[in-house]
């Protein structure tokens, strides 16, 4: 863990060694015994502003989002510039948390982004359009990277369909962290983009909308590709997981990895399963030169629609297509 330094004095050496020795219980997930001693710290030099920061990114990490909010405010009221300062970042994920909107929008702006209606709608959800970006699903378990569309800086709109191991759904909106870990780069408009993967810290939106792995039998990608057009159609997603899921190690997802020409948020644009130690229980890797059409697809949809929307595409096609198995997963 790093301690920012922006002191106007050195702090004593009890702040230090106390500071210093709650990081290393950090790392170790000891929150409460860090708890302790960065309390203390700021006991002992409550004029530093480091004294604070460090206590709301430590209840960032608890997800206690009142007292980082508060620790974080506590913060930035001490700093001698604040314009960029990591303080702002800390608390407008904690307001975002919280749908604290006007704390949120100052955050944002202090840090130096320019907020839309920031005046207008100050009681309302932000809608800053960020573009795409990816996000790593329970990253400190069996960790899987999926496209999304940036709501804000700490809020992500899931567009892949997870695997069921995440434990999360298309659509769901996940609260990430700042720092992004790893990137993704694609091919955009015949140039290369570059979209940064966030980890997520939890779960701040939930979807309604169940996620179903079927095996369907496509003689042609095209067969495929009609399935997914005709959930999108029906305003769902289905993804083909036999392709757009590949297996990555944790220091590979973590760092810069190419993807597949699309715009960060297309279905095929892959999305990694890496489970630090091991491979991943699916087993899938990128699409081939030769096609397989028996395929493992994943299905956002309704329960009394998932059924329809498969016996529809197969009826275009019946020599073509096939389907079975269908189950719901999450």
């Amino acid at each position: 863990m790093r301690i920012f330094g922006r002191v106007r004095q050195r702090p004593s050496t009890d702040w230090r060694l106390a500071t210093n020795r709650a990081f290393t219980l950090i790392d170790d997930g000891r929150y409460e015994d860090a708890d302790a001693l960065l309390t203390r710290a700021a006991d002992l030099e409550p004029w530093l502003s480091e004294s604070w920061f460090n206590l709301a990114l430590l209840h960032k990490f608890r997800h206690d989002w009142e007292q980082a909010r508060s620790a974080g405010l506590r913060a930035v009221a001490l700093l001698e510039k604040d314009a960029g300062a990591p303080d702002w970042w800390n608390v407008g994920i904690a307001a975002t948390a919280l749908q604290d909107w006007p704390l949120a929008r100052r955050a944002w702006q202090a840090w130096g982004l320019p907020v839309p209606g920031a005046s207008s709608v100050a009681d309302e959800p932000l809608g800053m359009e960020l573009g795409g970006a990816a996000v790593r699903l329970s990253p400190e378990g069996e960790a899987e990277v999926v496209w999304g569309h940036r709501l804000d800086p700490a809020r992500i709109e899931v567009r892949n369909i997870p695997l069921p191991s995440s434990g999360r759904r298309w659509g769901e909106v996940v609260l990430h962290d700042g720092v992004p870990r790893g990137e993704r780069t694609t091919v955009l408009d015949g140039g290369s983009a570059v979209f940064p993967v966030f980890d997520e810290i939890e779960l701040w939106a939930p979807s309604a909308v169940p996620t179903w792995v079927v095996l369907i039998e496509a003689a042609s990608e095209e067969d495929r590709d009609a399935l997914e057009r005709l959930a999108a159609d029906a305003g769902y997603a289905a993804e083909d997981w036999s392709s757009s899921v590949r297996l990555l190690c944790r220091s590979c997802s973590e760092s810069r990895m190419p993807s597949e020409e699309g715009d960060g948020l297309a279905q095929h644009d892959p999305h990694d399963h890496s489970v630090p130690g091991r491979p991943g229980p699916l087993g899938h890797t990128g699409a081939g030169t030769r096609w397989s059409p028996e395929r493992e697809c994943g299905i956002a949809a309704p329960s009394g629609l998932v059924r329809g929307l498969l016996d529809g595409w197969v009826a275009d096609r019946p020599d073509a297509r096939a389907w079975r198995d269908l189950e719901e997963v999450c």
